[in-house]
């Protein structure tokens, strides 16, 4: 084996160790504090090896940017503003996982995601946008699309779900429809998610070989690595012609999972114009005992069996 051999081999075995630690921080974020971290996170750290952003700093931004966040939906429910956010990218690009981090402190009746299935064979004979007017938010509502009806410019193209005149009037269409939501007073941010095409790879190993996350590969996202290229034409397509000043695409660089969330949470704060909004103070009220209330005791046979 060869030194460069060798140095790729170990640059790889740092990578697959940088990603499983990523699992594991999945779970751990919905655990830890800023007081916990410098005590639980002390140990190697597989992300700096790999080039990636270093795991202590990523935590410490992420908690930082979710409490903006907070700020951010007490203003959108004070205000009676009316949010739409997209997420496009290929698969793996990292989608779900920033959508889990924006979403994983906040209200979800205030801050909600639509991951719309496959259209029924009724929805395929509405108008094209149909389906996703009732999923539009209200005052005081932010939604998050994961994919939206710019599958009509990506997977559908791509795989042949619609004709070539389907995708030009989809092209003729979208910019008046995004104008109209604009105009309704809708705030509407778009983000494609980028990443290369050895990233994608990466990620489809790693999931091939993940038990838990087998379920996110499905036939399509297979038949999507094959066509690679297509959806880069599509793709291009896209962001050409559906680019316009009431809307216009963010391209996030999401080969770092990291870096790619923090930099998209941190770009969305950017595009609201919040304030925080003043709390009044929480006082608990006494409880009420009333002399006459009796407890009934629940039977051993209803309670969940005390495993752990």
């Amino acid at each position: 084996m060869t030194d460069e051999q060798d140095k790729n081999d170990r640059a790889m075995a740092a990578r697959v160790e940088a990603e499983i630690a990523d699992s594991f921080d999945e779970e751990l974020e919905m655990e830890l504090d800023d007081n916990r971290l410098e005590r639980l996170l002390d140990g190697q750290d597989h992300d700096r090896e790999a080039g990636l952003l270093d795991r202590q700093v990523y935590f410490k931004e992420l908690f930082r940017l979710q409490h903006e966040l907070i700020k951010l939906q007490d203003w959108v429910v004070n205000s009676k503003a009316k949010v739409v956010v997209l997420f496009e990218g290929r698969d793996a690009a990292g989608k779900g996982g920033v959508i889990k981090r924006i979403t994983q402190r906040l209200n979800p009746r205030v801050v909600r995601v639509v991951a719309l299935s496959a259209p029924t064979e009724r929805e395929r004979s509405q108008w094209y946008f149909q389906r996703y007017v009732p999923h539009l938010p209200g005052g005081g509502e932010v939604v998050l699309f994961d994919r939206s009806w710019y599958n009509r410019a990506g997977v559908e193209r791509v795989m042949g779900f619609c004709t070539d005149d389907d995708v030009e009037e989809f092209f003729r269409t979208v910019p008046e429809f995004e104008k109209m939501l604009v105009r309704s007073g809708i705030t509407l941010i778009k983000y494609w998610f980028s990443i290369s095409d050895d990233e994608q790879h990466l990620r489809f190993q790693m999931r091939i070989h993940d038990p838990i996350k087998q379920w996110k590969l499905s036939p399509m996202d297979l038949e999507s690595r094959r066509r690679w290229e297509a959806y880069t034409k599509a793709k291009e397509a896209m962001l050409e012609r559906t680019h316009i000043p009431e809307a216009p695409w963010w391209v996030v660089h999401a080969d770092d999972k990291k870096r790619a969330r923090l930099n998209c949470i941190h770009h969305l704060l950017s595009q609201i114009p919040y304030a925080e909004i003043p709390r009044a103070p929480v006082v608990l009220p006494a409880r009420v005992h009333n002399p006459d209330y009796h407890r009934v005791p629940v039977p051993d046979d209803m309670y969940v069996p005390a495993v752990y």
